[in-house]
């Protein structure tokens, strides 16, 4: 998933189909002068929907196709026939989609679950036919109604990235050495701030062919919340996670400090976040001795905390078991 093939974000215009018209059809047959009315009602117009499918990772292939129009109803006909509804347009799109409304910024729905499918903009009603305004007083009504008009609006597709531990930290934490060591993912790494630009998603493999999806989130930096930096793009994919990993490195100046920075700019971007279960996992810990980790311990926050090196596997699996223990608990409560 790299970063030129990563779309989280499209604006899309969208058209509903219009509805068919009723037809005002009169019945006229040989030897049935007057017949009266037979004329059928209209077809609907095309619902544009949202699917969601587990095989997408990303809203690329919406990147160029900002323009989705349904097809529109068919007229109704004689002898009581109905038109035919207009075309479906059907959009699939990633688990964790929020859809919204362009101009106003609404929140319309979400997609979580695979097949989901849910109307985005629906298709206009067909017109009655002729044959329905029939009554004992009124025999032969020669009107129809005209079929509902097509519905266009801006929609605006962002996806929230699905994860079960999602990764909290400041460029340079070691987030994603810690992914590519615990998974089969392959992030880019390097020794300087923003290497990673998109979430990465990872598979953990665990205890008894057990496994769990990680979630490398681009660093944050301190006022990511106001647009600073490059988090305020990607705090969203942290609303999806189940638990989150905080983590901080051992040569930090004050660790206690960063890990109340770090969860400060998710309060203030939703507060909701900090009912999330949360871990402080100490990286780089093999440049410190025991010593000095022994020191570190007395001024940690309260939160479980655990010292870890990716580079040597210090506490990995200690890391992986805390995890799932964690995972595990907010599935409890949830259910």
């Amino acid at each position: 998933m790299s970063g030129s093939n990563f779309v989280d974000y499209v604006k899309i215009f969208c058209r509903s189909g219009k509805g068919g018209a009723g037809s005002a059809h009169m019945r006229r047959e040989k030897f049935v002068p007057k017949g009266g009315p037979d004329g059928g009602n209209g077809g609907r117009g095309g619902h544009i929907i949202v699917k969601g499918n587990r095989n997408y990772w990303t809203l690329i292939h919406l990147k160029f196709q900002r323009h989705i129009f349904a097809g529109d109803g068919e007229s109704g006909g004689k002898q009581c026939s109905t038109g035919a509804d207009g075309e479906d347009k059907i959009i699939e799109v990633p688990l964790g989609t929020v859809a919204k409304d362009g101009d106003t910024g609404e929140t319309l729905f979400e997609i979580t679950a695979d097949g989901e499918e849910r109307i985005l903009v629906a298709g206009g009603r067909g017109g009655l036919g002729n044959v329905n305004f029939k009554s004992a007083t009124f025999q032969t009504p020669r009107f129809a109604q005209p079929g509902e008009p097509a519905i266009e609006m801006s929609v605006v597709l962002e996806l929230k990235v699905l994860a079960d531990v999602g990764l909290v930290g400041f460029p340079n934490a070691g987030k994603s050495t810690l992914l590519s060591v615990v998974s089969a993912a392959k992030p880019e790494i390097a020794d300087y701030p923003f290497t990673t630009l998109v979430p990465n998603l990872g598979i953990v493999e665990y205890r008894d062919f057990k496994s769990f999806v990680m979630a490398d989130i681009p660093g944050i930096i301190e006022g990511a919340h106001t647009g600073k930096g490059i988090g305020l793009r990607f705090l969203r994919h942290i609303e999806r996670n189940s638990i989150l990993l905080f983590m901080v490195p051992a040569d930090s100046d004050d660790i206690k400090e960063s890990y109340l920075i770090l969860l400060n700019e998710l309060k203030q971007y939703n507060p909701e976040l900090l009912d999330k279960a949360r871990i402080l996992a100490i990286t780089k810990s093999d440049m410190i001795d025991d010593e000095l980790q022994t020191e570190m311990e007395t001024n940690l926050p309260d939160v479980p905390c655990i010292f870890i090196s990716s580079v040597t596997g210090k506490g990995i699996m200690q890391l992986k078991d805390l995890m799932w223990q964690t995972l595990e608990n907010s599935s409890l409560k949830t259910d």
